[in-house]
């Protein structure tokens, strides 16, 4: 898979809006400029032939332009044909080439203003060629067919600015052109050659997977190799007969999009997992020492990115998943005009003035049995509520306004065009994005998808959190406990706290005291789970083994937060799997939990960063609050007012129990008295 370019020798510094390609089983390749990559693909097609193999190489630019150019240009109705016209014209050196010459010279061609072509980014004036599209006119479609299915491509015509591809295609097709020149008869050329040769070269667009590369790209990566990287292992895991369903296209003219229409089977044959963390994302600025929450929760969002795959799964099973991309309305909703109630339908314009009498036409149109045959003006038809409107009919009339004689129906007059009906994707229209990604599917998530036609999509693998208590003082709820020793009260909640917001729980179990054992269960947990929350051993103690361990591995951050409850929030990777160690006291545990892990699961989800949603409400309280820590106090609303518990103390466990939100006091001093305004946030904002 190749991402090609249409600029100068970019050097020998791999970087973005170069020329990258894909080959599935090896790392992505740089080359600085065509030169190099006609050469490599030269080396690429022979070692094939050589070797007796089939090859397809992927381009991600358009091999032809809107019906008629063709012609216009060469005087044949052939893509070849310009391919020829250009390879004669083009000239192309690493330094410079004259892409906006030529393109100049074919407005010209077409009266100058005129177009096709437009962008012109030199500091010189070429003649014929507009800077802007501005008072622009082009003789042609500005998009082919299947750019117009294809949402957020760009015209071919466009040469220069942001997602512009107009200048890889004049500088690539000449390209192509040799090389299929070069092994005359080994070459398909597709869908504009039967594929039939050993090698085939096929257009594509990466903006197909866009959301799965999105996914995929971070930590410094050029998307650039990512996306061919992924597109290879993508088509190389192509079952036969959907990669022969994919080729099935009939665009001799203008070409078209290898996978368009079929966007979901690009990303399921392959898990698309996207790089590790960096082991720096939790890494605090040089001289930070107490750090405010916000401070805290913006380098969570800016650091963390997905670390789950993609897969796609029956709609049926979709309830409760993160959507990996965009869904594409395959049909619009509703699918055809169609009755909103029982009663009669006819054409608004061929009421007369005053109280209506309509003969009736024999038949009906029913929710699955539409009407066959139009219905004529001055006519009325029988309709059942969701049936398709016949021809000639765009108005209805309700059962209950009617009286009918069975030859006939009579109504008051005054019906408003278009009453009683629903028009065609009123709702939504077919290639229209119903659902965007990142959203988390629910049950009228998965009616509007079914509604559209969608019966698989692509979702995020289940976040897997693993949480694992710490500490000889532990033990098991209802086991016998000794002196000094505690139940595990954390565990329980955790796990199901990650169970309610959507995520998969995995019970990772107790450990004592012991390093070695601690060491052990981490390494088990960095091959079962995408990310581990510990309770205790998080502070800088003797008996801290947690953040101990961590800062042996190299990666480990003790944030002190200006919070309370909490404080200490260790923070560390452990194999590559993130790793936040909650203070040990679980109401303290429940707070950070809901503040800074719900968050952070949300974007290593793929569901992106999540802000609860709170209420400004009187308070049913009063309170004298200290300069330097944000604080959050166990809440619920009872007569319209905000009540806090009795205790702030963070050791009252019951508190968690008793309270159905938090109450969010800001860093600075505070003053509160009954029936001042303060931050309630439901624990329902929270997805509890």
């Amino acid at each position: 898979m190749v991402d090609w370019s249409g600029g100068n020798d970019t050097g020998p510094t791999p970087r973005k809006d170069a020329i990258w390609i894909g080959e599935a089983g090896q790392s992505p390749r740089y080359l600085r400029n065509r030169l190099l990559a006609e050469e490599d693909l030269a080396e690429q097609i022979e070692t094939s032939l050589t070797k007796g193999e089939r090859m397809l190489i992927g381009f991600d630019f358009p091999f032809g332009y809107p019906a008629g150019f063709a012609r216009a240009l060469t005087g044949q109705a052939d893509p070849m044909a310009v391919w020829d016209w250009l390879t004669a014209r083009i000239e192309d050196a690493p330094a410079a080439n004259n892409r906006f010459d030529v393109a100049g010279a074919i407005n010209r061609g077409f009266g100058g203003a005129s177009g096709p072509f437009w962008g012109n980014p030199l500091k010189r004036e070429i003649d014929g060629l507009a800077r802007t599209k501005a008072g622009y006119a082009n003789p042609f479609a500005d998009k082919r067919a299947c750019e117009t299915r294809a949402r957020g491509s760009f015209t071919c015509w466009q040469l220069a600015g942001a997602g512009a591809v107009g200048s890889q295609v004049l500088m690539g097709l000449p390209v192509l052109n040799r090389l299929r020149q070069r092994f005359a008869g080994q070459v398909a050329i597709w869908p504009f050659d039967p594929l039939t040769a050993p090698v085939a070269f096929v257009e594509i667009w990466p903006g197909l997977i866009n959301a799965a590369v999105r996914a995929a790209t971070g930590n410094g990566q050029i998307r650039d190799a990512v996306q061919v990287d992924m597109m290879a292992r993508v088509l190389a895991g192509l079952a036969p007969d959907r990669l022969a369903a994919m080729l099935a296209v009939n665009a001799p003219e203008e070409g078209w999009i290898f996978g368009l229409g079929l966007e979901q089977e690009l990303t399921a044959p392959v898990s698309l997992k996207p790089p590790p963390l960096r082991n720096d994302c939790f890494a605090l600025p040089p001289g930070v020492d107490w750090t405010p929450v916000d401070q805290a929760l913006g380098m969570l969002q800016d650091r963390l990115t997905p670390v789950v795959g993609i897969e796609e799964v029956p709609l049926m099973q979709a309830a409760g998943r993160v959507l990996a991309g965009d869904l594409v309305a395959l049909r619009s909703n509703p699918p055809q005009a169609n009755t909103a109630v029982d009663g009669y339908g006819f054409a608004a314009a061929s009421l007369p003035e005053g109280d209506v009498v309509l003969p009736l036409v024999q038949g009906r149109s029913a929710a699955g049995v539409p009407f066959q045959g139009a219905v004529p003006a001055g006519h009325a038809v029988r309709v059942l509520t969701g049936a398709a409107l016949p021809k000639g009919v765009d108005t209805v009339v309700l059962d209950e306004d009617c009286a009918v004689d069975g030859g006939h129906v009579a109504f008051r007059g005054g019906v408003k065009p278009g009453a009683n009906t629903r028009r065609a994707g009123e709702d939504v229209t077919k290639g229209a994005v119903a659902l965007q990604v990142g959203q988390l599917m629910t049950p009228a998530d998965l009616a509007l998808a079914a509604a559209v036609g969608l019966g698989r999509v692509p979702v995020f693998e289940r976040l897997r959190v693993g949480v694992l208590s710490t500490g000889d003082e532990v033990v098991e709820p209802g086991a016998e406990a000794g002196p000094g020793q505690i139940f595990d009260a954390n565990r329980a909640m955790l796990l199901t706290m990650i169970a309610r917001f959507g995520f998969e729980p995995v019970d990772l179990g107790r450990v004592p005291d012991d390093r070695s054992a601690l060491r052990a269960r981490l390494d088990e947990a960095s091959q079962r789970v995408h990310l581990v929350l510990t309770s205790g051993g998080a502070s800088a103690g003797d008996e801290d083994h947690v953040s101990a361990l961590l800062r042996e591995a190299g990666a480990m951050q003790e944030w002190r937060i200006a919070l309370k409850p909490g404080r200490p929030l260790a923070l560390g990777l452990w194999e590559g799997v993130p790793v936040f160690g909650l203070p040990g006291n679980p109401v303290a545990a429940f707070v950070c939990t809901l503040i800074f892990a719900r968050p952070a699961m949300g974007l290593l989800a793929g569901a992106g960063w999540s802000v609860p949603q709170g209420f400004d409400m009187p308070a049913g309280f009063s309170k004298s609050k200290k300069l330097g820590r944000r604080e959050y106090l166990r809440a619920r609303i009872r007569d319209g007012r905000v009540e806090v518990f009795k205790s702030e103390g963070s050791g009252r466990v019951s508190g968690l129990s008793w309270a159905e939100g938090l109450v969010e006091l800001p860093d600075g001093a505070a003053l509160i008295q009954p029936g001042d305004r303060v931050r309630y946030i439901p624990f329902g904002s929270f997805g509890l």
